[in-house]
């Protein structure tokens, strides 16, 4: 029954890795879609020898262990194989070194299923194999070296062949605390001094490590030795007392070594040092949140963008490959090998080999919880490895020691246990630790499933922009389908083209460095293809490929002829630009001075990251600034019908300086006509008295000053809804109200729409393969600014002569930085598309805007 069973189940693991490797062979067409195409062949030399070896394990565990576990072997295998095909994955060179590894590892597993039953020689040799252990250990410090060439010299070897005493140490320590304990088996924890080997030996131990600085390790080494008493004496209070002091070793660690500190805090809040010291963690997480459910296929995630994803970070590479199922499979298959360390330690025919097996089982779980919560945030990470599945062949070595002792253990032929009075600690350890490898699997779904989608949308998620090399991305249309960006090339070479850069504080980018910005950002499901397509669609490219359908094509209202001129007219200068359809709010410009090029940000990025200019600022929507002396065409046609006397005196003095009206007037007597256009102070200053606070309160609401305008772009914070100066003073915007370029055209908008403020509209329309073109709907409704008719009266004080538009300037006043508004729109009675739009120059120049404005209005009046 046991041999038929060991065969079942190894024939199972084999069947999986087969298909696990199957994967990895077709991978490269799945991803490219192209046949034929270059396959992997090389992890088949891997499988073939892991496959050799776990045959000849079970050939010889049937013939010298007749009555051992039937589980040990097959979850050892499975473990270890699936590994192997990971790391070969990852790193063929390192897959290559592990397939030795494991070829080596399991002759030793053979030849020790010889060993006498009773293990009595690992009893006998305690101080010996310790004391060895250590002195090895010892000699890093001396002669200590490290295979990569840089960080904790934790090896021994040349030539390519390495050892980290480390790894062995912990089993040795396991041993040793078996037999010694089992040497004192009526001890007590107080009243004698049979403790004082233990600590002695395990104090050494911590020391050496402390100095290597192998703080992950030491952990362990304090755990094993806390469970190892706690199994011998049955006293939970060993346990608590070693919970406390890793917790003040952590606590006096964060304030006086500086690596403690920064893993705290890495584990504490990686978020704030996203490119450094977080880096690792939150490349961790985002890989697992890829994965999702089913993961994204064998060979088809990007578990390289994880640093040391052979090693310390395998179970991300695994979970972003197998999904929240592989995962949870692997850890299963963990829990698995535990539970049977300990149903094989109640069973033991003596007391050494009880509390050795519990030993290695609790070292087996500790490792595999401590290195899985740390890739998932769980705990702080210690950089160990994952047992039987992370490259290193010390670790592997130490694995199948483990592995074998159990099998040795558990070939229990008299069939009848030692004697066990209190069973309970087994059985509680047993539960702890199956708790610590279940509290991983509910962390490893939060950010699977839970956090993933929200952690997949971070702009330093590289994983989206190397997607888009293998599924074409959505272009970005003009409203007469000219494109704006556009992606061209072939399947694993596709390549975002910015058709037309000066637009990128808008569209944005997307690029594996930088990430994301502008549209590119918030359009990203359609362009990527998650929405819009399907649900059947995405699910089944996802099933298949690994990967979403193609993108879907979005139209913006943007008119790019309309644009060039736009971006033409401001030039060099800073500044910002919005023109708007006033009937429907369908932005036809919008421009931000100064941009920059997409296309470039890999050679030239950090540079545009420090330049004092912000080009990436999109000024349009995301900078506000005092309106100055520009609301006057507001406040005018809010009081039309209740003008108060025009002041004698246009300017006023605000600051100790004197602030004058844009241009000298050219008629002897000023009118409210030339007070409005021109932004006189004095002007704006009476209306907004005549106003009143509630009355200046409410019209801003209408205009939209107090409202976010929704455009799918991330926006500027609006001004606090208060008014704590007098009106005329609020009026001037000398109340710390600021507003967008965008939020002025909008409501410049309402004056040549009859009174009604349209809702903004920036996207138009998705291209569906069901559907064609759907209409995308603003997020936002037209608002109602002043009653019909109002506003056609008012608008005849600010016609500019005989051309078919109205205009008014204004500027901020006396202040340390000096800008210029400029608002226009066409009239009314214009038969053709209405128009309005915004001009903010981050200079004193009302001229220059002026000219750009009448020029755009012009350009848009005549199409």
């Amino acid at each position: 029954m046991t041999d038929r069973l060991q065969n079942r189940l190894l024939i199972l693991a084999g069947g999986m890795l087969f298909l696990y490797a199957l994967g990895l062979t077709l991978s490269p067409a799945v991803q490219t879609r192209l046949w034929p195409t270059a396959l992997r062949w090389t992890h088949w030399l891997a499988l073939a020898g892991w496959a050799l070896i776990f045959a000849l394990a079970n050939q010889q565990t049937q013939q010298w262990l007749a009555d051992r576990d039937p589980y040990i072997l097959p979850a050892t295998a499975l473990l270890s194989g699936w590994g192997l095909l990971t790391v070969w994955r990852l790193s063929p060179s390192f897959g290559l070194r592990q397939t030795i590894w494991i070829g080596f590892a399991g002759l030793v597993l053979i030849a020790g299923l010889r060993l006498p039953a009773t293990l009595d020689f690992l009893r006998r040799y305690k101080y010996v194999l310790l004391t060895g252990g250590l002195l090895l250990t010892a000699l890093t410090l001396v002669l200590g070296t490290n295979p990569a060439g840089i960080g904790p010299r934790l090896w021994l070897g040349c030539c390519g062949i390495y050892i980290q005493p480390s790894e062995p140490l912990k089993l040795l320590l396991v041993i040793y605390l078996a037999a010694y304990l089992a040497d004192h088996p009526n001890a007590r924890l107080r009243g004698s001094g049979f403790l004082t080997p233990t600590f002695v030996l395990s104090g050494t131990a911590l020391i050496l490590l402390l100095v290597q600085r192998d703080l992950g390790t030491a952990s362990i080494f304090i755990c094993l030795q806390a469970a190892m008493l706690y199994l011998a004496t049955g006293k939970k209070r060993v346990l608590f007392f070693s919970a406390a002091t890793l917790f003040l070793a952590g606590v006096v660690g964060y304030f006086f070594v500086d690596i403690v500190r920064l893993r705290l805090n890495a584990w504490l809040d990686p978020w704030t040092d996203p490119a450094g010291s977080g880096y690792q963690i939150i490349q961790s997480l985002l890989a697992v949140a890829n994965g999702g459910i089913l993961g994204r296929g064998p060979g088809l995630g990007s578990p390289g963008l994880v640093p040391v994803a052979h090693s310390d970070f395998i179970f991300a590479a695994i979970a972003e490959e197998t999904g929240l199922l592989g995962s949870s499979a692997l850890l299963a298959t963990m829990a698995l090998l535990v539970t049977r360390g300990f149903h094989i330690a109640l069973r033991a025919s003596g007391h050494f080999r009880r509390l050795l097996a519990g030993g290695l089982s609790t070292y087996l779980a500790i490792q595999a919880i401590l290195i899985v919560g740390g890739t998932l945030r769980l705990l702080p990470l210690t950089g160990i490895t994952l047992p039987f599945v992370s490259y290193g062949g010390t670790s592997l070595l130490s694995g199948f020691l483990a592995a074998l002792f159990l099998l040795i253990i558990s070939n229990n032929e008299e069939n009848t246990p030692a004697p066990l009075n209190h069973p309970k600690p087994y059985v509680l350890l047993n539960s702890l630790l199956l708790l610590g490898i279940g509290a991983s699997m509910l962390v490893n779904g939060w950010w699977a499933v839970v956090r993933g989608p929200d952690l997949l949308t971070r702009t330093d998620n590289p994983r989206r922009a190397l997607a888009d090399r293998y599924v074409r991305r959505g272009s970005l249309l003009d409203r007469n389908g000219s494109g704006i960006t556009v992606t061209r090339g072939q399947t694993g070479s596709f390549r975002r083209v910015y058709l037309y850069p000066q637009l990128a504080p808008v569209v944005g980018y997307t690029q594996p460095t930088y990430g994301q910005a502008g549209l590119e950002a918030s359009l990203d499901p359609y362009l990527r293809g998650l929405e819009g397509n399907p649900a059947r669609l995405i699910w089944w490219h996802h099933l298949l490929y690994g990967q979403p359908p193609p993108g879907l094509d979005v139209r913006l209202s943007i008119d790019l002829k309309l644009q060039k001129r736009a971006d033409e007219l401001l030039g060099k200068h800073s500044g910002a630009l919005v023109l708007v359809n006033a009937a429907n709010g369908e932005i036809l410009a919008m421009a931000s001075h100064p941009t920059y090029n997409p296309g470039v940000l890999e050679s030239i990025g950090q540079e545009l990251l420090s330049a004092k200019d912000s080009p990436f600022l999109n000024r349009a929507v995301q900078s506000t600034y005092p309106p100055g002396t520009a609301l006057g065409p507001f406040l005018l046609t809010a009081t039309y019908n209740d003008l108060p006397a025009l002041p004698s005196s246009l300017w006023l003095r605000i600051n100790g300086a004197q602030a004058d009206c844009l241009h000298p007037p050219s008629e002897a007597a000023p009118t409210w006509n030339y007070a409005a256009q021109n932004g006189c102070p004095a002007a704006v200053h009476a209306l907004g008295s005549q106003i009143g606070t509630g009355g200046l309160l409410s019209l801003y609401d209408r205009l939209g000053f107090y409202t976010v305008p929704q455009v799918r772009l991330p926006a500027a914070a609006v001004s606090e809804r208060q008014i704590k100066t007098t009106p005329g003073t609020a009026a001037l915007g000398l109340n710390g109200l600021k507003i967008s370029p965008l939020q002025m055209a909008l409501a410049a908008a309402a004056l040549s729409n009859d009174g009604l403020r349209p809702a903004p509209h920036l996207v138009l329309a998705v291209n569906t393969p069901e559907q064609g073109w759907v209409v995308l709907p603003p997020s936002q409704e037209a608002v109602r600014v002043y009653p019909a008719g109002a506003a056609q009266d008012a608008i005849k004080t600010l016609i500019n002569g005989e051309q078919p538009y109205w205009q008014a300037g204004g500027r901020s006043l006396p202040a340390k930085e000096a800008y210029t508004w400029y608002v226009g729109g066409s009239l009314p009675n214009w038969q053709g598309v209405p128009v309005a739009v915004a001009v903010l120059l981050e200079e004193d120049n009302p001229y220059l805007a002026e000219y750009i404005g009448q020029a755009v209005l012009q350009a848009a009046l005549n199409q």
